[in-house]
């Protein structure tokens, strides 16, 4: 009877994640490609993915390593990139304690597209909620993982032409400003990024502008919250 009850949570589980797998498998295949065409074997993709597993800022850090970025700048980026998680994850913060053990490995597995699936995902009847909160995050992890891996794989084994594979970082960002201006009612920070990467691109070129216009982007939008909080 507990066998049947655990095999009923893990395909519980597993089946919130199936469109969750059909993106993290191509995705990574594309970041363990672009991984291997810069340079770095199986074993980074591997190790990356496992260790960091953050998603767009994995993509980014092909850049940063074949340009040589320093810790400095790294870390800095990977806040800008990830740093929305710390936002929304604060609504799991709770939910997330209860799981015990699991806790740490929660926090550390939230992802954008693991968010959106807990959001949604109301546990059934008999079933625990952190082991299904567990398995959602393990199950969408492994899926990146082994997509990386296997880009890895493909990179060395076969001579594939990687060119135009680092646009789907660029999209996997479209897809998500577009989702954004859907769902929200403001459009000002989607504006107030556009205005101020096109800004920055001018007056410091292509190699130096990123930074500068994401510091600028977000003292703009806490200057306007500001002002909206004096007006309220």
């Amino acid at each position: 009877m507990e066998k049947n009850s655990r095999l009923r949570t893990v395909r519980f589980a597993f089946t919130r994640t199936i469109p969750v797998m059909l993106g993290y498998l191509f995705l990574g295949t594309a970041y363990g490609l672009l991984l291997q065409n810069a340079g770095y074997g199986v074993e980074w993709a591997f190790a990356t993915s496992v260790l960091i597993y953050a998603g767009s800022m994995q993509f980014m850090l092909v850049s940063l390593l074949s340009g040589g970025a320093g810790l400095l700048q790294t870390a800095v980026m990977t806040l800008f990139v990830n740093g929305r998680h710390i936002f929304y994850g604060l609504s799991f913060v709770d939910r997330f304690r209860k799981a015990g053990k699991a806790y740490p490995y929660l926090v550390f597995s939230l992802t954008d597209e693991t968010y959106s699936v807990l959001c949604g995902c109301k546990t059934p009847e008999g079933m625990k909620e952190s082991t299904v909160m567990f398995l959602i995050s393990f199950f969408d992890q492994c899926y990146w993982v082994i997509g990386s891996v296997l880009g890895g794989l493909i990179g060395t084994l076969a001579d594939f032409d990687s060119r135009g594979i680092d646009f789907s970082m660029t999209a996997l960002f479209v897809v998500i400003v577009i989702e954004q201006w859907k769902e929200s009612k403001s459009h000002a920070p989607v504006l107030i990024g556009a205005a101020g990467s096109v800004c920055f691109l001018l007056l410091l070129g292509a190699d130096a502008f990123l930074l500068p216009a994401l510091a600028g982007s977000v003292a703009a939008l806490l200057l306007i919250r500001k002002r909206e909080q004096k007006g309220e």
